[in-house]
């Protein structure tokens, strides 16, 4: 142990002589070490008293902790309000590597193996690095991506394996992403609730182990062989998914612990030393700014550290790529509970020689006081960006509602901003790649229900349709659900098309659905959490896929790739160059320099945005993007622009799908019909 850093490997390190645990409990009074010879709780093969130290590191050796042992602690302490020791509970070590549940199948006094067999080959499989302007996000669910995939074998379907399957990593690659964001696969459980209820907890947002992969996620033969097996197949997948050139973020939930409310189950820190680990009022009453019971304390220095090893560890040893922070404004809330940007935790992450490296992606809020925070984490953070989803929602659909009830739209300026990188959002130092742009995730509608649906279906949770958001900015098109009216479908199916071509075309960093791309639905549920079926799982047949929309996707996917105006890395100033921004010129139907007028009018609904790289690492690239949102075709005059010789069209959101590679040649000054509810990309051509 350092003894400049009195916290330094806790948890367990192994040697010739066994093992040695450290943990840490400022109010504990004892701990014992207990060793299992099998998985039966009851008998204990071997059993030591940790000795504690002046910072409240207690620590101990024992020849029977070796790889494979199951082990647990036993801790005792003083009574009161805000502690909750008992000795009979075999508790987790919050830092174990591996885990596996006791005979019964339960996880209250699990035994552990945090014990591994060494080293994994990594065979020269190096971290991607993708760029931040050049990254795609797709988020996914280990188990639902390959579940349904006949190309995968049986066995791995719905595995790590089945993810790094040739199958999926072809499908990824040739979609075009560049980072899969995976739904959390730190080991968790259901809530009691939902055990009650005889359902399950599907996404995940439960931890019980912040070190340990999730080992139902395995194949059955990992499982089988334990915790080692389950970390190696982890493992197996992140160098596969990176021999593609794919990137692996992990949806990491840091803010609260499966032990939930009060009187929750005891798997570990409460039982550890619950007044330390859980933030509390002066009463000793949970403080829950997370909704899910309790909140972990990041006033205090043990929390923090317990966050960065974790990072640290699923970054260096298991080598990905970088991280979501769920409710990421808890993890910045200091000893009176207030967020802050400098806060210990935030900036721990950024001074990280290996975490300020990796992708940084903050879910910008918590349910507490003062919990909205997006745009205010420092720079070096990316941040979920609410504004642009319901913005880009609200142009698409809320306004096509009201313009079919004749009631005014929202204009076309808000719009502007989001699509331009969202500047009154981020500041300017931070620059557009702060955003992370999305217009659906895991919560909520996907994207085909939210052009299906005005209002959430969610009875199949059993919470009589009282969970869920209520706020969908949705619009079904005038029939609620599924329909045989091929006009309803068609204008469904354009909805769509818009919504992706203002995703993949915005500046910022976008962030796919897994699904979204061919258009899957869970029949109108925005918050289907509880369900592991084929209604959350994705289609892999063609009768459950839009081709149309897959290629569409497909196509937008690879036009912002191969165009660096549409990706720019910082904000432009005015009247100044400033390199990897795009310069942007905004005009009307007309041709003409968008005025004040034309930005405050809310009958504008047609948008010409012309932008133009600045040369710092690639060549000079030139993009036209037109947006016209009524549902009456205009016709549109393309603008006149120094060094602009012609546009090639590139993409029509009015065409089912792509056409061929276009190869007519549109002059400045000509005039074009745009299709009612749609967008066209055009490359201009020139030079300076």
């Amino acid at each position: 142990m350092s003894t400049a850093d009195p916290l330094s490997d806790l948890g367990v390190r192994t040697g010739a002589d066994g093992g040695t645990i450290r943990i840490w409990s400022a109010n504990a009074t004892a701990i014992d070490l207990v060793v299992f010879s099998s998985d039966d709780l009851d008998w204990a093969s071997h059993r030591v008293a940790l000795e504690r130290d002046e910072h409240g590191v207690w620590q101990g050796s024992s020849p029977a902790l070796v790889p494979g042992a199951r082990y647990g602690v036993r801790v005792d302490g003083p009574s009161g309000f805000d502690h909750a020791f008992n000795p009979v509970h075999t508790l987790l070590d919050p830092y174990a590597r591996g885990m596996v549940p006791a005979r019964d199948r339960s996880w209250r006094g699990v035994a552990l193996d945090s014990l591994t067999d060494g080293g994994f080959d990594w065979a020269g499989a190096q971290k991607p690095r993708v760029p931040l302007d050049h990254t795609v996000v797709y988020e996914a669910h280990v188990r639902g991506f390959s579940k349904l995939n006949r190309a995968i074998p049986p066995r791995l379907r719905g595995t790590y394996a089945g993810l790094a399957h040739d199958a999926s990593l072809e499908y990824l690659t040739g979609l075009g992403v560049t980072t899969v964001e995976l739904l959390p696969v730190q080991a968790f459980v259901p809530e009691e609730r939902l055990v009650r209820q005889g359902q399950v907890n599907y996404w995940g947002y439960n931890t019980l182990g912040f070190f340990a992969p999730h080992p139902a996620y395995a194949t059955a033969a990992a499982q089988a062989q334990g915790p080692h097996a389950v970390r190696r197949e982890f493992a197996g997948m992140v160098k596969r998914l990176h021999e593609a050139g794919l990137e692996v973020v992990l949806d990491v939930v840091y803010n609260h612990t499966a032990e939930e409310g009060r009187r929750g189950p005891t798997y570990s820190f409460r039982g550890i030393d619950n007044a330390e680990y859980y933030r509390h009022d002066v009463h000793g009453r949970y403080v829950d700014t997370t909704g899910c019971g309790n909140t972990l304390d990041f006033g205090h220095e043990v929390p923090v550290r317990l966050v960065l090893d974790s990072m640290r560890y699923w970054a260096e040893e298991l080598q990905v790529d970088g991280f979501r922070l769920d409710l990421a404004a808890t993890l910045g809330r200091d000893d009176r509970g207030a967020f802050t940007p400098d806060h210990p935790l935030l900036q721990g992450m950024l001074t990280d020689p290996v975490l300020g490296a990796s992708k940084l992606i903050a879910e910008p809020w918590d349910v507490g006081p003062g919990g909205w925070q997006t745009g205010n984490f420092p720079a070096g953070f990316a941040e979920w960006n609410d504004r642009y989803r319901d913005r880009m929602r609200d142009f698409w659909l809320g306004d096509l509602r009201r313009e079919r009830a004749g009631e005014p739209g929202s204009g076309i300026g808000r719009f502007a901003t989001r699509l331009a990188g969202s500047a009154n959002t981020f500041a300017l130092e931070r620059g557009p790649l702060a955003s992370l742009n999305f217009i659906t995730a895991h919560d909520g509608f996907t994207l085909a229900d939210l052009t299906a649906y005005d209002v959430k279906h969610n009875l199949g949770n059993g919470e009589d349709n009282r969970d869920g958001t209520d706020g969908n900015n949705s619009y079904n098109h005038g029939v609620e659900g599924p329909t045989d009216d091929a006009e309803v479908l068609a204008a469904r199916r354009r909805s769509i098309r818009n919504l992706l071509g203002t995703l993949l075309l915005s500046a910022g960093m976008p962030m796919l659905t897994a699904g979204d791309e061919y258009g899957r639905s869970q029949r109108g549920n925005n918050n289907a959490y509880c369900h592991d079926s084929e209604l959350t799982w994705l289609a892999w047949d063609a009768d459950g896929r839009d081709e149309g929309i897959e290629a569409t996707t497909r196509r937008l996917i690879r036009l912002r790739r191969e165009n660096p105006a549409l990706r720019p890395v910082r904000f432009g100033r005015l009247g100044a160059a400033t390199p990897s921004a795009s310069q942007m010129d905004w005009y009307n139907a007309d041709g003409d320099t968008m005025t004040i007028d034309h930005w405050n009018d809310p009958s504008q609904r047609t948008l010409q945005f012309l932008a133009a790289s600045t040369p710092e690492f690639e060549e000079l690239n030139r993009i036209l993007l037109v947006v016209h949102a009524h549902e009456t075709e205009a016709e549109v005059v393309l603008p006149d622009h120094v060094g602009v010789t012609g546009y090639l069209e590139l993409w029509d959101s009015a065409h089912e799908r792509p056409r061929d590679e276009a190869t007519t040649e549109r002059k400045p000054g000509e005039t074009v019909p745009m299709s009612p509810q749609s967008m066209r990309l055009y490359r201009a051509l020139g030079a300076e």
